[in-house]
């Protein structure tokens, strides 16, 4: 049995999301405010965290960022809000969260993100693999990204947006695949949150740098490659 935990301060919402979760089959948690969630992550074994981002006290943001360097920071973040511009939504990924979710929503859409991010979870991979591009290279083992040997400070939704590209070199990756694939989201949220994530990157990774490893193929999506000389 997979145990949630929902830190939801509006309490009808979160007897909503637990009736429901539990009708799934899943053990659910409640807490109305951040640090009484953070101190039942501390007390209970949990699978996946949903987080309201607005919380009495302690917002979300900031127990996302606790949760993240803690001991507990490989547990999976659903954030949930009324806020849904893009701005909002980079804020809460920024801060740790794997996936966001506008308030109203339905039901079904919240399993399914829950389905997503577990599935992701339990996955297993290869034990130690290098994947390498040009002067690129990404460590899988210890999640550090390299260029010409400097290193490349990236966020989590950064990494997994790198690891994809890298897993993925010289193909044309539109923008509904990276959602699929780096966020689990199988439609488009109506924001340019991967816009911003691959400007992000190539930030990171190509200023500065004689040569640009990503390239916006117009009307397709973007593409990690090399510069032809």
């Amino acid at each position: 049995m997979k145990y949630l935990l929902v830190i939801e301060d509006e309490q009808n919402v979160a007897a909503f999301i637990q009736k429901g979760l539990r009708e799934e089959g899943y053990e659910v948690l409640l807490a109305y405010d951040g640090a009484a969630g953070l101190e039942l992550l501390q007390q209970h074994p949990v699978d996946l965290v949903i987080l309201d981002l607005i919380l009495p006290g302690t917002n979300g943001l900031e127990v996302c960022r606790q949760i993240r360097s803690g001991e507990h920071s490989e547990i999976p973040v659903l954030m949930l809000t009324a806020l849904g511009s893009t701005e909002n939504v980079v804020s809460g990924l920024d801060s740790g969260a794997d996936d966001y979710l506008t308030k109203p929503f339905k039901f079904k859409e919240l399993l399914a993100r829950i389905r997503a991010l577990l599935r992701r979870r339990d996955r297993t991979e290869l034990p130690s693999r290098m994947l390498s591009i040009a002067d690129l290279v990404l460590d899988r083992d210890t999640k550090v990204a390299t260029r010409s040997g400097r290193e490349i400070k990236l966020t989590a939704t950064e990494y997994r947006l790198l690891e994809y590209f890298m897993k993925n070199p010289r193909r044309v990756l539109s923008r509904i695949d990276l959602l699929e694939n780096v966020w689990d989201i199988n439609f488009d949220m109506g924001t340019n949150v991967v816009d911003v994530y691959v400007n992000y990157l190539r930030n990171k990774m190509d200023k500065g740098f004689p040569s640009k490893l990503i390239h916006t193929v117009i009307g397709m999506g973007y593409i990690l490659k090399e510069e032809k000389a």
